[in-house]
């Protein structure tokens, strides 16, 4: 099989999943390292195509999901406004991207989440709890940054309401 056609694979299998895929099963199902389907992927999304990196594998968004508008919101609070943070975004019709902190020493430093329901906060929040990892912005006081789409500029306008009201979005 040719790298070509390996990504070609990459990607039908992406389109024809209904949850995400992870790297590891890619790498199994094309008899590879992990690293070359991280390389891969980061080719297709030179590409242009839509594939995003949750915490339960890759996804190609679908062309519904690329569409609406896209906004940066700068928050800041501490670990337990993580929580209600999400659910007032995802409740006001947004989805959550990535978050994005500026560290110090090694400059921006950005994980994707792709978090569109309660039930993915869930899923993330338990995994959060479960490996005792800390969230990014404990790096920076509590400040960063969501990459969220909308449909429209009234429910970013709603989730930008809803965060001001819980004292988490910095204006």
């Amino acid at each position: 099989m040719t790298t070509e056609e390996r990504r070609q694979g990459i990607l039908q299998r992406l389109r024809g999943a209904e949850t995400p895929v992870t790297g590891s099963g890619l790498a199994k199902a094309f008899h590879v390292s992990r690293q070359i389907i991280v390389g891969d992927i980061n080719i297709l999304r030179a590409e242009g195509h839509g594939i995003i990196a949750t915490q339960r594998g890759y996804m190609l968004l679908r062309e519904d999901e690329q569409d609406g508008m896209r906004a940066a919101i700068v928050c800041r609070h501490n670990a337990a406004g993580m929580d209600a943070e999400l659910k007032a975004i995802v409740d006001n019709g947004g989805k959550v991207l990535d978050v994005i902190v500026e560290h110090p020493l090694y400059g921006t430093l950005r994980g994707d989440l792709f978090l569109a329901s309660r039930r993915d906060i869930r899923a993330f929040m338990e995994k959060m709890h479960k490996t005792k990892a800390e969230p990014l912005s404990t790096v920076t006081d509590g400040v960063h940054i969501h990459t969220i789409q909308v449909a429209d500029a009234d429910a970013l306008e709603a989730i930008q309401d809803a965060l001001y009201h819980l004292g988490i979005l910095v204006e």
